[in-house]
């Protein structure tokens, strides 16, 4: 039975694979098209975040969809490795996840869960989290970021000793805690078994009614598991888009940083 080990390691379905979260509109860019095909130097923007996935050895990925869900499928028909889950109502980020949860069920490697509307996601970044995953028995690694102003992001609140204790939006942070670095980039790097009885013990007990990704890792904790965050994450990875200014900010960082036009 020598050869099993190495039959594990090169088993597709235990290596990492990729949610991503792509089903919202996007209202504050003042458009119909779903956010994540806005285009981004000439290529929707989702284009990047598979890209980036991709060079970082990420083969499998689950596009979760929504908002009119049939443009996102077709402007991905072509990319291969993608796949596609449907989330009908927009219920927060933990239920965009369980509208997954076959694909994951079908996995034994861990499950990266980034946001779609992040075309400055770096495949060093992601490679750093995954070798890290590696080293321990985590049930849940984030990536996080040191962000000298943090302003408006969700922080990782620590033990005295250092370990990871849980995530503090800024709006429940008191004032010691807002002056945390340390931020929450929604990206998730869990084992796909954990992740599975986490997002089954979800709940919508909040002013939102909505199930939310970031109560998973204090779930988690809360079971026991091993769970941490790692600042692996790069200072570009905190432009996001939610807005048109936010986006011409992007595209500037972008040619900064070497990325070309579209043809």
């Amino acid at each position: 039975m020598p050869n099993l080990p190495q039959q594990e390691q090169t088993s597709p379905m235990s290596q990492p694979m990729a949610v991503v979260l792509a089903a919202g509109r996007g209202t504050r860019m003042k458009s119909d098209l779903p956010k994540v095909l806005f285009p981004v130097l000439g290529r929707p923007m989702i284009h990047w975040v598979l890209d980036a996935l991709a060079a970082a050895g990420i083969a499998r990925s689950v596009v979760v969809v929504g908002y009119r869900d049939e443009l996102v499928r077709e402007e991905l028909a072509a990319r291969s490795g993608v796949e596609f889950a449907l989330q009908s109502e927009q219920l927060g980020t933990g239920h965009a996840v369980q509208m997954c949860r076959d694909q994951i069920a079908s996995q034994s490697g861990p499950v990266l869960v980034v946001a779609g509307d992040s075309p400055l996601i770096q495949p060093s970044s992601i490679g750093r989290l995954v070798a890290e995953f590696r080293k321990g028995p985590y049930a849940c690694l984030l990536g996080t970021l040191v962000k000298d102003n943090p302003q408006g992001l969700g922080r990782i609140v620590r033990s005295l000793d250092g370990r990871f204790e849980r995530i503090v939006e800024e709006k429940d942070a008191t004032p010691d805690q807002k002056q945390i670095r340390e931020v929450n980039m929604s990206t998730y790097l869990f084992a796909h078994d954990a992740l599975l009885w986490a997002l089954s013990q979800l709940g919508n007990h909040n002013a939102q009614g909505e199930f939310y990704l970031t109560d998973c890792p204090a779930l988690l904790l809360g079971r026991g598991e091993l769970v941490d965050a790692r600042p692996v994450l790069e200072s570009c990875e905190a432009l996001s888009i939610n807005t048109i200014d936010e986006l011409g900010k992007v595209e500037g960082r972008m040619l900064e940083m070497g990325y070309s036009w579209a043809n």
